[in-house]
């Protein structure tokens, strides 16, 4: 049974992770992110957890412990943002490449320098080749979902990889929204108990973790990595379906808005999809036939189901929270130009909000309007940068 609350996003990851009850969590404070360990630990210490929590002095050690956690077959959480996620580098790969299925709640925020607490996806983006699956949410609510499913997907048998939650900074994390969370009871038994098939501590099945891994058998390990991201695409839309089933709100890939007869289309993923949506709705109104296809699974990427939902689309912006600095777009743009490729699209890039910087409607119908002008011929820059001083 669903229950109507009020809470930050903050506080719905928190509230997740209270109810998934996990052995272990291990982490470090780091803002945005702040509140949701703050929160967790005080579940901790009036009882209302069974978790081990574990204050380490850095990112890179709250990784470090949840991999050695996981790697003893326990369920393990921490989350960070932005510089913490960079500190975190080496051994985020090392938990995928292990695969142990980790949680991990990543509040969105810009890297420095210069220092910015505010939100992009520079840092989700930087880990986006690191093996692990990332799933974006627009609001809280699809945070605490994402939270909850990410557990049954990481632990799938055939996938075995780290999950990130990804939330943007502040604009969902501390504002306050109206969502449904599950009865704690039907959370437990929607992640049920994880049993590890191999770990460290089964002493009749000994078992070596993080071995040196020459010419002999690296190449096949990575290419089992490969394989378990096919596996991970399967469980997320399958998991998504239950999930579903037990709550009225089911998730996939992506969600589709006014798509179906749309001809310029935006593509875009987080807290700006919701403006997206209020932007289409006026244009609509107007008899503009915009649509929107905010993403939600970013890793793996759904490059096929994509290319079906889009196809009937000439016109196709690419909304880019992130710079990947190769002049040549942003991470989505680059991902959609493979997924796209023999299609006849106009495929255009719009980065936008670095930093922060805020992005409203106005804004919105902009890019759209340049996406008509594009359909009507016109000649329009493949890469734009929106709401910047030049």
């Amino acid at each position: 049974m669903n229950k109507r609350v009020a809470l930050t996003g903050n506080e719905a990851i928190a509230k997740a992770m209270q109810q998934i009850n996990p052995d272990v969590v291990a982490a470090y404070p780091i803002t945005p992110q702040t509140e949701i360990v703050q929160i967790f630990s005080k579940y901790v210490a009036d009882g209302q957890v069974d978790t081990e929590f574990v204050t380490v002095e850095s990112e890179h050690s709250a990784m470090s412990a949840c991999i050695g956690s996981a790697a003893g077959g326990a369920r393990s959480m921490t989350a960070t943002s932005a510089n913490g996620l960079a500190l975190m580098w080496e051994v985020v790969y090392i938990a995928a490449s292990t695969r142990l299925p980790i949680v991990m709640p990543v509040v969105n925020r810009a890297l420095s320098a210069p220092i910015n607490i505010h939100c992009d996806h520079s840092d989700a983006m930087g880990a986006r080749d690191s093996g692990w699956i990332q799933l974006f949410s627009e609001n809280a609510q699809e945070a605490y979902d994402n939270a909850v499913q990410a557990v049954r997907i990481g632990e799938s048998k055939d996938v075995l990889l780290p999950v990130m939650i990804n939330l943007d900074g502040f604009i969902i994390s501390h504002a306050v929204e109206n969502l449904y969370i599950n009865d704690p009871e039907e959370v437990q038994k929607f992640v049920g108990e994880y049993k590890a098939e191999h770990h460290l501590l089964d002493k009749d099945n000994p078992i070596t973790v993080g071995p040196l891994d020459l010419q002999d058998y690296y190449f096949e390990h990575k290419r089992q990595q490969s394989e378990a991201m096919k596996y991970a695409k399967e469980a997320v839309k399958k998991i998504g379906k239950e999930y579903g089933e037990l709550t009225g709100r089911e998730y996939g890939y992506f969600t589709e808005y006014e798509l179906e007869d749309a001809e310029i289309v935006l593509i875009g993923m987080g807290s700006t999809m919701g403006t997206a949506k209020a932007a289409v709705d006026e244009l609509r109104e107007q008899g503009v036939k915009a649509g929107l296809l905010k993403l939600r699974m970013f890793r793996p990427f759904p490059a096929e189901e994509l290319a079906e939902a889009l196809a009937h689309v000439p016109v196709i912006g690419v909304l880019d929270r992130a710079e990947t600095f190769s002049t040549n777009g942003g991470p989505l743009f680059t991902d959609m130009h493979f997924a796209l490729y023999g299609q006849e699209h106009k495929l255009i890039d719009f980065i936008y909000g670095l930093g922060g910087r805020d992005t409203n409607v106005s804004h919105i119908k902009g890019i759209f309007e340049m996406l008509q002008k594009a359909k009507d011929g016109q000649s329009i820059d493949r890469i734009n940068y929106i709401g910047v001083r030049e």
